[in-house]
C-alpha cells in the first residue's frame, strides 16, 4: 500500500506533457480482438486501468509488447478464449467492452460483472445490453456473469433512453460486423467515441458520424490489424489546467487538442484566470484569488462529469459562492466529506453542491473515494497550508501517469510513499 503527501502552499509553474486518454485507449485496446491480425498502438498512458486491460487480453491468447514505454504491438490471432473471469474484471470498468468486442468477433462472449470506481450508487449497464438484444443476442446472467450470444448479429436501430458513453462505445464494437446497417440514436459525442470510430474505420468498419448525436454503421465482413495513435488525455489535461488556476501557477500544458478542452477553458476564464490556445497545447495563469461560478454537468460537448471534483476543489478557494451540479451520476459527491477536512464548506443538496470560497484549506489525512476524487485530493493538497496524506492511491494511479514525476517537475512538494500496515495486536496477543 502507498499513499501520497503533499506539502502545499506552492505555486505550478512551467510545462506538463499529457499522456493518451485512458477513456480511448480501454476502449480501443478490446477493439483489437474484432480482427485476427497485428496492432501497433501509440501514446498508450502508463496507467493501471491499462495494465488490467492489457492482462485481460494476454489471458485471452493475445500476444502483448511494449516497444516503447507508450506504444504497444498486441497480436491477436491465437486468441481462442471467450471467458473472462471475475479476478481479471474487478478493478476495471471497462472491462465491459469485452462483451461487445467478443460479441461483435465471435457472436458469443461470457464477462463477469464489471468492477472501477464506485459513485455511491449502481452503475447498470442496462443500456448495454439493450443494445445488444436490438442485434439479436440472448443475454443471461449467472452468478455475476453476463452472457451474450447469438447465432449472427444483424443490424437494427438502437434508441438509447439516456445519453451513455459506455453504451454507444460497447454497440459500437458490437455492430461493426452485424449484417446490415445499424443506427445508434441518441449516442453520446465524446471525444473518445470520435477516436475508437476512425481506429475502427482503419480497421475495415464502416462507421458515419461519430462525434454527433446519430451514428451509422454498415456492417462489415472481416477486419484487419492497423497502427494507431491514441488522442490526448482531455481530462488528464483538465486537472492540470485546474491546479495552476487553484495554485495561481502558471502552466504550459503540452500534447492536447485545445477544442476538446472547450468547456473546462470557459469556465476557468469564467472565474478569471487566463487561458490561451495554442495549436497542441494551452497556458493557464492565475494571479490571486479567483471568483466563484456555477457548474452543471452534460454530456459532451458540456461540461465533464470526470472534471467535477477537481474543478470543485477549485471553487472551495474562489471569492463568492458557487453552485456545482451533477446532471450525470446520481451520487458523485462521496469526496465532499474529504474536502470538508480540509476546511472547505460545501452543503449537499441532491445533486448540487452549494460551495462557499474559503481563503484558504488546511492540510489532513485524506483518501482518494475514486479515480477523479483522487485527483480532486491532489489539488486539494497542492492548494492547503501544511501536509496532506492521501492515501487508497490505488484508484488515482487507474488514471493518471506519472503524476509525482509531472508535478513535482514544476514546483509541486508531493511523494509517493509506503504505508506500513496495521498492527494487528490481536494476532501478537496470542503468539
Amino acid at each position: 500500500m502507498e499513499k501520497f503527501i503533499i506539502r502545499g502552499g506552492k505555486s505550478l509553474h512551467g510545462d506538463i506533457n499529457i499522456s493518451g486518454a485512458k477513456n480511448a485507449a480501454v476502449a480501443i485496446l478490446p477493439a483489437t480482438l474484432l480482427a485476427k491480425d497485428v496492432f501497433t498502438i501509440e501514446n498508450v498512458p502508463d496507467i493501471r486501468d491499462i495494465s488490467s486491460m492489457l492482462q485481460i487480453l494476454e489471458a485471452l491468447g493475445a500476444d502483448v509488447r511494449y516497444l516503447s514505454k507508450s506504444t504497444i504491438r498486441i497480436d491477436t490471432r491465437n486468441v481462442r478464449s471467450q471467458t473472462v473471469p471475475y479476478d481479471l474484471t474487478k478493478n476495471l470498468r471497462a472491462s465491459y467492452y469485452l462483451l461487445g468486442a467478443m460479441l461483435g468477433m465471435y457472436n458469443n462472449a461470457q464477462v463477469a460483472m464489471p468492477g472501477g470506481c464506485n459513485f455511491g450508487g449502481v452503475r447498470p449497464i442496462d443500456l448495454h445490453l439493450k443494445g445488444f438484444s436490438a442485434l439479436g443476442a440472448l443475454i443471461s446472467t449467472d452468478g455475476g456473469v453476463i452472457e451474450a450470444k447469438a447465432s449472427r448479429l444483424i443490424g437494427a436501430s438502437v434508441y438509447f433512453d439516456k445519453v451513455s458513453v459506455g453504451a454507444t462505445i460497447n454497440v459500437m464494437l458490437a455492430a461493426v460486423k452485424a449484417r446490415g446497417l445499424t443506427i445508434l440514436e441518441n449516442a453520446a459525442r465524446e471525444p473518445h467515441i470520435v477516436d475508437l470510430a476512425n481506429f475502427l474505420n482503419l480497421m475495415g468498419a464502416n462507421i458515419k458520424g461519430a462525434g454527433t448525436d446519430v451514428i451509422k454503421i454498415e456492417g462489415v465482413g472481416t477486419l484487419h490489424g492497423c497502427d494507431y495513435s491514441i488522442i490526448p488525455d482531455q481530462i488528464e489535461a483538465g486537472t492540470y489546467m485546474v491546479a495552476a488556476a487553484a495554485t495561481a501557477g502558471d502552466l504550459m500544458i503540452k500534447n492536447v487538442i485545445p477544442k476538446h478542452l472547450e468547456p473546462i477553458t470557459a469556465k476557468l476564464r469564467e472565474c478569471g484566470a487566463y487561458v490561451e490556445e495554442f495549436d497542441d497545447a494551452i497556458r493557464v495563469q492565475a494571479t490571486g484569488r479567483l471568483h466563484s461560478c456555477n457548474v452543471k454537468t452534460l454530456p459532451h460537448p458540456g461540461f465533464p462529469t470526470d472534471m467535477q471534483p477537481q474543478f470543485t476543489v477549485l471553487l472551495t478557494v474562489c471569492e463568492g459562492m458557487s453552485i456545482v451540479s451533477d446532471s450525470v451520476w446520481d451520487n458523485r459527491f462521496k469526496y465532499v466529506d474529504q474536502l470538508t477536512r480540509m476546511g472547505a464548506q460545501i452543503q449537499i443538496e441532491g445533486r448540487s453542491a452549494i460551495v462557499q470560497g474559503t481563503a484558504q484549506l488546511k492540510g489532513a489525512p485524506v483518501k482518494a473515494d475514486d479515480l477523479r476524487a483522487g485527483a480532486a485530493m491532489i489539488i486539494a493538497g497542492l492548494v492547503a497550508k501544511g501536509t496532506t496524506e492521501i492515501e487508497e492511491i490505488v484508484h488515482i494511479d487507474r488514471g493518471y501517469e506519472d503524476v509525482v514525476l509531472k508535478l513535482t517537475a514544476v514546483g509541486a512538494d508531493i511523494q509517493r510513499v509506503d504505508v506500513q500496515p496495521p498492527v494487528d495486536v490481536q494476532r501478537i496477543k496470542r503468539a
